[in-house]
């Protein structure tokens, strides 16, 4: 839904942060919002309630937006504005974010264009309220450890041979004693058979861990990894996130320990959040 139809070098907009219903005016007041040049304020729809700001329509044209998505230290300053807003609106009342940049060139024109919108809006304000998001993000050891593990058994073996007497060194002129190849090739895929055996582990408890806790959520939706820095050697199995009942917020944590300890993976819970993920394309 995001409109750039303020174009008007001169003229003001309207941005919209979310709707809600039945907001607290006192929510959103002293927020600075995207500029410090006028309030954020309520915008009473036929339904429900936008929050919303006046700025410049310029500030907000194509060329503007494009040239602020270029500025990584600007465009996170209004990320964490539109954020902000939205977050002190939503302690209060249910509230479905708008994406970031949403702009018509007046107020009135955001009342046509959500109203177009209410079946959706209503939906999705039915769909949280007294929920809040989750995030969990489950760990195993890295492939390295499991690589380790085969390493440190192929040398137990060869340590073993020492011990009985059977040579796994080369010979008689560099030539390796009988049966030696096979017992390193055998070596090799008992190693290969560790690795997939901990891959196949790794998956089953991503699989455990997402089970238990949508049992426990309303709704749940499985992302997609997030690539670790370098320095990281952990290796992330599960990255989900969970719109839960206000009510169960403590059965979750409790949840989140136990499959700690069930499992033995590292399990991140972070929350709670504005339920972004549980709102539909509005």
């Amino acid at each position: 839904m995001r409109q750039h139809d303020a174009e008007v070098p001169d003229a003001n907009a309207t941005y919209v942060f979310a709707v809600c219903r039945d907001p607290d005016p006192s929510s959103c007041a002293g927020l600075p919002g995207v500029t410090h040049e006028a309030p954020v304020r309520l915008l009473a729809l036929d339904s429900f309630t936008a929050i919303v700001q006046t700025v410049r329509a310029r500030d907000f044209t194509d060329e503007a937006w494009q040239s602020r998505l270029s500025d990584q230290r600007e465009l996170e300053r209004y990320a964490r504005a539109h954020h902000d807003v939205v977050s002190a609106v939503a302690a209060a009342c249910p509230t479905v974010p708008l994406p970031m940049a949403t702009v018509y060139h007046a107020d009135e024109r955001v009342r046509e264009a959500l109203a177009k919108e209410t079946d959706r809006f209503r939906t999705a304000l039915k769909r949280i309220a007294h929920h809040a998001e989750w995030g969990v993000k489950v760990y195993a050891p890295p492939a390295a450890t499991a690589a380790t593990a085969a390493t440190a058994a192929t040398a137990a073996t060869d340590d073993a041979d020492r011990r009985t007497g059977r040579p796994v060194v080369p010979t008689d002129r560099g030539r390796p004693a009988a049966g030696a190849g096979l017992a390193y090739l055998e070596r090799k895929r008992g190693a290969q058979r560790l690795r997939e055996r901990s891959q196949e582990d790794a998956l089953r408890t991503a699989e455990t861990v997402d089970e238990q806790v949508g049992r426990l959520a309303t709704a749940s939706r499985r992302l997609r990894p997030h690539p670790q820095p370098s320095t990281d050697r952990r290796v992330q199995i599960l990255n989900a996130t969970y719109l839960v009942a206000e009510r169960r917020s403590e059965e979750l944590a409790l949840l989140t320990r136990t499959l700690r300890e069930r499992t033995g993976a590292e399990i991140e819970l972070s929350g709670p959040w504005v339920p972004y993920s549980f709102v539909g394309e509005v």
